[in-house]
């Protein structure tokens, strides 16, 4: 029996329904063979409750029309009064397929003409009210496997389709911090190189003074040595960053100037033309930056106001940037509806979600894809070895902090 199922299972849902049409042709007749004597038209009996069953072979492509089929010689034989009649599986079996595949509105009609059928089947001579009870019943049971094979089937294919769209968003996600890790290499290739070249221009310098000027070479070498280590501690950062993918689009890398915290004014020109008033607060003594450190610190802000002028619907919001020993802190909130930097974190943006300003020379969409400057952000702090929050603000709206090692 279980290869059988099994065989039964594997074959295509045409041949299935066939196979089914012909094995119930096949039981509704053996079924009448020991009551064969007692029919009143036998030869009619055997060609009607083999009619009953032959329309399931087509059930899933004309469900509506199958049923109506079955019920034909199906009410013909109990009008004829013939006698003994097999159970109505091929009726119930075709209500069950209405009922799991059909629209709402055929729903309803034929459920209407099986409770008429069952009537008036049981009004006939030799059925009882208990009759009409049995029929209801069983087509009862017929339809709410229906509903239930219906609503499961729908069930499946909402899951599927959520997994499906949760595995795009990862591989969006991953893109976009992808590109991120790339866009800070480059900033970093730039800071990196500088050192490297103030290292040789001092070297050649110190080389030049040494016979004559001993104290200014020394100054030069001290400066070589000063150079050396901030260059090493940006090329572990660059390194961290290149954990990902590289990029292998042929893009050529940028060559203009990095920029600094200490520019955020000029950033924040574009916002405030959007229609957002921004306050910039600048707490404690501002001290001079590791480069790797001031890029990512202004970054985060740029990523941040962006997110803000697209999704947040903000009419203010405060820049707060706060030095202490061996740390630097960038707040962004705004008073908007709590997507300001949501809308790049894991709520789909709106529709025109790639409109809006473009902060200061950065990306209009941050992260490279609209929706992921969340991403972005995470993968610049973690680049430095800072830690990061983002939530919802206090006075309401939303709220993007970071905290940068400063040494």
């Amino acid at each position: 029996m279980k290869r059988l199922f099994a065989w039964a299972i594997a074959l295509p849902p045409l041949k299935q329904d066939l196979a089914l049409a012909l094995a119930l042709s096949a039981y509704n007749a053996v079924s009448l063979i020991p009551e064969a004597r007692q029919l009143g038209r036998p030869q009619l009996a055997f060609a009607l409750v083999v009619l009953q069953a032959l329309p399931l072979a087509f059930r899933r492509r004309w469900p509506v029309a199958t049923f109506l089929a079955i019920g034909i010689p199906r009410g013909l034989y109990d009008d004829l009064g013939i006698g003994f009649a097999p159970l109505p599986l091929a009726s119930m079996i075709g209500f069950y397929t209405v009922m799991d595949r059909s629209s709402t509105r055929a729903r309803w009609v034929m459920t209407g003409l099986s409770v008429v059928g069952i009537a008036r089947a049981a009004m006939l001579p030799g059925h009882t009210l208990y009759d009409f009870f049995v029929g209801i019943l069983q087509f009862a049971a017929a339809g709410v496997a229906g509903a239930v094979s219906r609503y499961r089937r729908a069930y499946l294919t909402e899951v599927e389709a959520r997994a499906e769209h949760a595995a795009e968003r990862d591989r969006q996600v991953a893109l976009a911090a992808a590109q991120e890790r790339t866009r800070i290499a480059r900033e970093l290739h730039d800071v990196v190189a500088h050192h490297v070249s103030l290292m040789a221009v001092h070297s050649e310098a110190a080389a030049t003074l040494l016979p004559d000027r001993p104290a200014d070479a020394a100054r030069s070498v001290q400066i070589i040595g000063q150079t050396a280590r901030e260059a090493l501690a940006e090329l572990r950062r660059l390194l961290g960053v290149l954990r990902g993918p590289a990029d292998i689009t042929g893009r050529r890398a940028s060559t203009t100037p990095s920029p600094s915290i200490s520019e955020l004014e000029q950033m924040l020109v574009p916002v405030r033309q959007a229609g957002i008033a921004v306050e910039l607060r600048v707490e404690g003594s501002p001290s001079r930056l590791a480069p790797g450190v001031d890029v990512t610190a202004y970054r985060i802000v740029q990523e941040a106001l962006t997110n803000t002028v697209r999704h947040s619907g903000a009419s203010e919001a405060a820049v707060t940037v706060s030095y202490e020993p061996g740390y630097v802190t960038v707040s962004v909130t705004d008073m908007g509806n709590g997507r300001g930097a949501a809308g790049a974190g894991p709520r789909t943006p709106p529709a025109d979600a790639h409109s809006g300003p473009t902060l200061n020379g950065g990306s209009a969409r941050p992260g490279g894809s609209g929706g992921f400057g969340l991403a972005g952000i995470a993968e610049r702090v973690a680049s430095c070895g800072g830690s990061l929050s983002v939530g919802p603000g206090r006075a309401g709206g939303f709220a993007v902090t970071a905290r940068l090692p400063a040494p």
